[in-house]
Order: C-alpha cells, then structure tokens, then sequence
C-alpha cells in the first residue's frame, strides 16, 4: 500500500474535461476491500459520460469493467490478500425488495462503478467483498477485462433463454454481438445467424460459431425468412442501440418468437410496426445489468473454453491514452472491437 495515500487517476472534471491526476486513495467502508487495478475495458457508456450524455457529478473517475489484484480487506467467503478477482460493478443495497427477490439487478438504491460514484479508471478501486470473484490462471489478464461485459450477454440470455435447436439472429456484431453468437451456440441454438455490416465482424463471427452471417442492407429480412422456410428466427437478439434496426427485428421474428432488446436505445421517439408487434404477439425483453451469479458462470465458460474473449480483443493501451480510446469508440473504424486499457 502507498504511504502518501495517494494514487494516479483519470479524472473527468467535465464533458470533454480528462486528464490524468493524483488523487487520494480510496477509504474502505465496512465488508469492502481494495483491489489494485491491473487492466480495464472501455465501452461505449464511458463514451457517453465523457461526452456528457450521462449526467453524473463531477469530479469522476469513470471505468466498470475491471479486474486486478486485492491489496487490502478479507471476505467471509474466502477472497484474500493477492487474489486476482474481477470486479461486479453495480453495487446493489441487498436490503430492498427487488434484493430481497432475487432481481439485484433492478435495485433502485445501487450504483454503478464509474458513473454513479468513483470506478476503475485509476491504480486502485474500492469493491464490496460480495462483489469481487477470483480469477482462474487459466484467464490471463487483459482477456479477463471483458468478463463483465459478457456477464451483461449472459445475463440477458437466461432471460431471453434460446433453448436447443432454435434459430437465433444477432443483428450488430460488436463485442457484445460476437458474445451473443457464442452463447446462443453454447445453449444449443441453431442456426444462429449473425449481421453486420462489417465483413471483418462477419467472418469473425463465423470464426466464433456462427452457421452463418449476412451483411447488413441486404435484404437481410428477407433472406432470414427464406432461411427459416417463411416462418421467421425464434429469437432476434438487436445489440446496435438503434431503433431504426427493431422494424427489421419484428419484421423477421417468427409469430409467438422474442425479440431480446439488447443494445441501449436512448431515442424517445420512432416509427415502429405496432401492428405487427400486437399481430405477430410477440416477446420483447430487455435487460439493464448482470447478476452475481452471471459473474462465476462467466468464469466458468471462459476457463472452459467454451466463450472466446482474446479473439475480441484489437487494442491494449496505456491508461494514460484513456481520452484517445474513448475517441476511437466515436470513430467509424471496421477492425476495432474491445479496447483495454493496461494499468501496469
């Protein structure tokens, strides 16, 4: 532990405003311990913090997907000094009803690492106990930051729950999407088909276990119905964020099918099929965040080798380049997917 009690930190001080700063260390409050930030991924919510989309007080320390070694502070359930753990971000009250239901997730009194209060984007991070899990050495490091990202995949998938032998479409194969085919072919879906516009995302994909992927604006819809023989996929998994692609969701859905709203839709207004939506008595289900339990099923598929996060990997930078990573997550670049950033 440093003496002067202080730590380097990338510090948001206002939309635009990052830079690197000494800052004190974090206190720990009761059942928490303090983990050394080795590596941290960068998504597409930092960007939006950043550009003052989300609103959040300031100053902040941004960063949820984080893994590192504990320094300090014990677990009743076995976390000690040295472990390598991966952090849950979202910091849920377990008191209140939704807690005491199971639906952790949906706690109106948790907060989110990095957006709600200080996150991993700095030397050290304070976590409850309950809310790190130690890492196999089967996990290297950089690929361990994206655990949490496919925790959220996860997560939405036991609610969505692509069941054996069912078609699956992901429309978008970003990070997100390439972890989506993998898990729709771990439960056992098939044909799981993949869409991009990107042919470096689609043959990746293929790569990964898609039976198929199609490019994007070619007459996708109608080439999913030929593929389905006319009836449409069980399940349409949408991962862009973008309301224009839910037409083409609920056009090539199946009647009775589901469509899993992945991807975060900030629009509040768009032309949608409402007809078709109520014709066709369709499921549509979103998820906000994973679950503990997603965290040690997440570790377990990984050290399996059951989900593949390296290939997912494109850049590994410094934390002091954090203001030109969140940039290329503005840019329109075919070849990047997940961006971690190297603390060490």
């Amino acid at each position: 532990m440093k003496e002067n009690h202080l730590m380097k930190a990338m510090v948001l001080r206002g939309p635009g405003e990052l830079a690197l700063d000494d800052v004190a260390l974090p206190r720990l409050g009761a059942g928490q311990v303090l983990v050394r930030v080795t590596h941290s991924g960068v998504c597409g919510t930092d960007l939006k913090i950043f550009n003052g989309q989300i609103p959040v007080r300031y100053p902040l320390i941004m960063g949820h997907e984080m893994i590192g070694v504990v320094v300090e502070g014990a677990s009743n359930d076995g976390i000690r000094t040295g472990d390598r753990v991966v952090i849950d971000p979202f910091f849920n009250c377990g008191i209140c009803f939704h807690c005491r239901v199971g639906q952790t997730s949906l706690c109106p009194n948790g907060v989110l690492a990095g957006r709600d209060v200080n996150g991993g984007f700095a030397e050290y991070c304070a976590a409850p106990a309950s809310h790190v899990f130690r890492l196999p050495d089967s996990i290297d490091n950089r690929t361990a930051a994206l655990l949490q990202v496919m925790t959220t995949c996860l997560h939405a998938q036991r609610l969505a729950k692509p069941a054996l032998d069912e078609s699956v479409v992901v429309l978008g194969l970003g990070v997100t999407g390439q972890l989506h085919v993998q898990l729709a072919k771990a439960a056992g879906a098939h044909p799981v088909i993949g869409v991009s516009r990107s042919s470096f995302k689609n043959e990746l994909a293929r790569k990964l276990g898609a039976d198929s992927t199609l490019l994007a604006g070619q007459d996708v819809a109608d080439k999913i119905l030929e593929t389905t023989h006319g009836r449409g996929a069980d399940l349409i998994i949408e991962t862009t964020g973008m309301i224009a692609s839910l037409p083409d969701a609920i056009r090539m859905v199946r009647a009775g099918g589901r469509i899993l709203m992945f991807g975060i839709i900030t629009a509040k207004q768009g032309a949608l099929p409402f007809y078709q939506l109520y014709f066709k008595e369709l499921v549509l289900i979103n998820a906000r965040a994973a679950k503990g339990e997603d965290f040690q099923s997440s570790i377990d598929l990984v050290d399996r080798g059951t989900v593949h996060l390296k290939p997912l990997i494109t850049h590994v930078t410094p934390l002091e380049e954090l203001k030109t990573a969140i940039g290329m997550l503005d840019s329109n670049v075919d070849d990047r997917l997940k961006i971690v950033m190297d603390h060490t």
